[in-house]
This record gives C-alpha cells, sequence and structure tokens, in this order.
C-alpha cells in the first residue's frame, strides 16, 4: 500500500471539505497504512506549521464528529511544500521531500484548466516506480479533451493503466454501491430489473446550495460537466450495467463501458437547461462574483437518454441536476408499469403505488459550529483515497470509460452552444423551470 501521499491543491475547497476529512474518516477505521505522510502543496508560500493549523481547522469544521485522536494523527503526519506548476522543478522537489523510499499518490485536487500541467510535471519528476496519479473531475471538457488528458497521463505514467485513476467519488458512495444489491438473485426487486416492468429511471441530484463562492470555476462548467456527465452517467452505468461474470475488477469496468457504449440521446431538442435568478434569500446567478452572463452558464441540466440493449428497449432514462433548488432531493426513481411490492428492500422508500426512490446521500449533521456530511460524499472521498494508496480501481473510471461518456454528451453541449434549446430561468428556491419533473 503507498503510504506518500502528494496532495496537489492541498489548500483549496475540495481538500478542505473532502479529502483531508476523507483522510482522517480512514485513518479512525484503520483503512491507511502506518507511517502514512501527508505532503500538501499549493501556491501559497506557508511552512509545515502554517498547513498543520489549516489541516486541524478544516478538520474542526467538517470532521468535528471524528474521534480526536484520528483527526490529530493526520495533522502530525502533515507537511508542506510549496509548488508552482509553471515551475516543473517546485513539483519534483516535492516529490522528493518524502522521507524514506517508495511509490507516490499524487492526487490532483486542482481546478480542470491545470490538469494537463499538474500531470506533465509529475511526469517529468520522475515518480517511483508503482506510483500513482489520480485525476479529479470534470475528466476534461469534451470528447477530444479527454482523450488529450489520457494521452498526457500515459506518457507521464510510461503507460502503465493501474497508474493513472480518475476519480468519480461517486462511485464509492455507499447508497450507489449498494445499487447492485437491488438486482441480486432472490431479492425483492430482482424480477423487475428490465424494461418489462421499469417504465423509467430517474437520477436526481438537487440541490438547495448555490454555487457557494465557486462562481468563477462553475461559470467555466456548468450543471452537465460539473455533475451530469461524470457523476450521474456513473450512477446510470451502475443501475443499468450487466452483471459482471466475475468479481474481478477488469470485468467490472468491461461491463460498465459495454452499457456507456449503449446509451443515445434521442432528442437533444428534448434536453433542458436553466440557471437561476435572485430569490428571496440568494442573489441571481448571473449577479455572482466572476460570472459572465454572456457564457449562458447553465446551472440546472436534464438528460433523456434511452440505452440500447435487449433489457432496456423501452425505458426512459432521465437524469437531472440543478443548484438553488427548493429542496435537496437526491435518489434514484423507479417509475414502474405496476404497482411496487408492498415491502420494500432496506434502503428503498415506497413514495407512491407506482413508484420508488433510493436515496443517493446521507444525512447532514450540524452543530456547535460543526459541519458534518456523512456517511455519503466523505465517506466516498474515503473509499476514493484508499483505493488510490492500494492499488485498486473500483472507483476510478478507466480510460475508455472516461472518453465514452462524452460521446453522447458531445452533441448536447454543441447544441447547447448554439442556442438549442433555449436557456430557461427560475427564481432561485424554486423547484426549478417549468416542464415534466
Amino acid at each position: 500500500m503507498i503510504s506518500r501521499l502528494l496532495l496537489l491543491g492541498a489548500t483549496g475547497d475540495l481538500a478542505g471539505r473532502f479529502l483531508l476529512p476523507a483522510l482522517a474518516e480512514s485513518l479512525a477505521a484503520g483503512r491507511l497504512p502506518a507511517g502514512l505522510q501527508l505532503l500538501g502543496a499549493a501556491e501559497q508560500d506557508w511552512d509545515d506549521a502554517r498547513f498543520a493549523e489549516h489541516v486541524a481547522t478544516r478538520l474542526r469544521e467538517h470532521a468535528g464528529d471524528l474521534p480526536a485522536t484520528a483527526r490529530q494523527a493526520l495533522v502530525d503526519a502533515a507537511r508542506y511544500r510549496r509548488v508552482d506548476l509553471a515551475e516543473p522543478d517546485t513539483v519534483a522537489a516535492a516529490v522528493t521531500a518524502f522521507t524514506g523510499t517508495g511509490p507516490v499518490a499524487g492526487y490532483l485536487a486542482l481546478p480542470p484548466v491545470l490538469f494537463p500541467a499538474a500531470v506533465r510535471a509529475l511526469g517529468a519528476a520522475g515518480l517511483p516506480p508503482g506510483s500513482r496519479i489520480a485525476v479529479e473531475k470534470p475528466f476534461g471538457r469534451d470528447l477530444p479533451d479527454a482523450q488529450a488528458l489520457n494521452a498526457l497521463l500515459a506518457e507521464a505514467t510510461g503507460d502503465v493503466a493501474e497508474a493513472a485513476f480518475r476519480v468519480d467519488h461517486f462511485l464509492g458512495m455507499p447508497a450507489v454501491a449498494a445499487l447492485l444489491e437491488l438486482r441480486q438473485p432472490g431479492g425483492v426487486l430482482a424480477g423487475r430489473w428490465s424494461a418489462e416492468h421499469l417504465a423509467r429511471v430517474d437520477v436526481v441530484w438537487e440541490e438547495t446550495l448555490d454555487v457557494e463562492g465557486r462562481a468563477g470555476f462553475y461559470d467555466r462548467t456548468g450543471a452537465l460537466r460539473d455533475v451530469l456527465q461524470n457523476h450521474l452517467v456513473q450512477v446510470l452505468t451502475v443501475l443499468a450495467m450487466e452483471p459482471p461474470a466475475t468479481s474481478a475488477e477488469a470485468d467490472l469496468h468491461r461491463v460498465r463501458l459495454d452499457l456507456l457504449r449503449a446509451v443515445r440521446v434521442p432528442e437533444v431538442a428534448a434536453t433542458r437547461r436553466a440557471r437561476y435568478t435572485a430569490g428571496p434569500s440568494t442573489r441571481a446567478y448571473v449577479d455572482e462574483d466572476g460570472v459572465d452572463p454572456a457564457r449562458c452558464t447553465e446551472t440546472f441540466a436534464e438528460l433523456e437518454l434511452t440505452v440500447d440493449t435487449p433489457r432496456w428497449a423501452g425505458t426512459r432514462f432521465v437524469l437531472r441536476t440543478g443548484k438553488a433548488l427548493a429542496t435537496d432531493r437526491k435518489h434514484v426513481a423507479l417509475h414502474l408499469r405496476a404497482p411496487a411490492p408492498a415491502e420494500c428492500p432496506p434502503g428503498v422508500e415506497r413514495v407512491a403505488e407506482d413508484r420508488l426512490h433510493v436515496p443517493l446521500d446521507g444525512a447532514r449533521q450540524a452543530g456547535a459550529g460543526v459541519a458534518v456530511h456523512a456517511p455519503g460524499e466523505r465517506s466516498a472521498y474515503s473509499a476514493v483515497l484508499t483505493d488510490v494508496l492500494s492499488g485498486s480501481s473500483r472507483t476510478a473510471v478507466s480510460a475508455a470509460e472516461a472518453e465514452e461518456a462524452w460521446r453522447f454528451v458531445d452533441p448536447v453541449l454543441r447544441a447547447w452552444a448554439g442556442g438549442e434549446p433555449p436557456l430557461l430561468e427560475h427564481p432561485a428556491g424554486s423547484a426549478g423551470p417549468p416542464g415534466e419533473r
């Protein structure tokens, strides 16, 4: 197991809200190697003491429910180096700053625009054998961009497939992993997992939160690239793929890729996009610092898909995400053609005679200045980091999967860039733009 973790972007929001708390959670659970070395790297001119203070503060804010001993263990393991991606020598110096020898895991908790420079710098640093590079999402802006990033990763890792780890933390969310159990032989839904019984499947990730000060990043990304093309598409693969022949990770990636190759967007004109205007307690998206209204960036995105396989011929799949909406709704909705079973398996809610909901996210808790997001996304990142360090790829996306997920999204992006369909608007705090829900 890799015991030397280089966290690029260690002072940023992703690291502070999710990665550092997830590392502390994994330490508390005993899933990380003894003697873990955490080397934070970013552009700030900090020293070890300043970074340790930062780690302690972020853990108090976002992991206050974890044992103090686990949080302190991470603080004690943390060291820091300043890096400038425009100066690859600074990255090379960080790679060699660890104590002892052995492979290094380089985790890119960076804005996507910096991924190419970071991958090149890590490749030039001469990573020790067995090292891995973990790249956050979104993986590229479109298919050509994803292909170019895959080529850079192949060059930086010597074309060793397992050395590149394309992160999608939704694959590590406990509720997403549990979706596989819904169709297991003998289960309540085992005989209903096909178009014969399911008329429609919705994958929904709607948030009451607005862009939370991330407008500079978000305005160049949008809801489709930020959540739907990666996270919700990965949930779709878990839902609709054929069961893998074995428990081997290669078989898992094979059936996920087969599913992605069968996905179609039958009508681009039927897709929906919108952005929020001012609401009772939220200013309009276009008034956020860093937003260029002329970009027409969407904060709400919805695609209707079909899956061209015998199992799913006739089932509609709807993927929807949005910010600054009336309620947090994060679930898979199963619309059955006949009444749902009276007895539901654990983790499934019967919300109507013919509809079941499977929640995707754990409850949030807050108190005494502590904000805890568990067991959903923090636990997901704990699974991701454990996989990165252990050599597993269960919560990673393969090179082919990353590219295939863009194939059916690219035509939508081109149409939206051309103004079709029109960009709708809805007040912040409302249910979203008009249309089918």
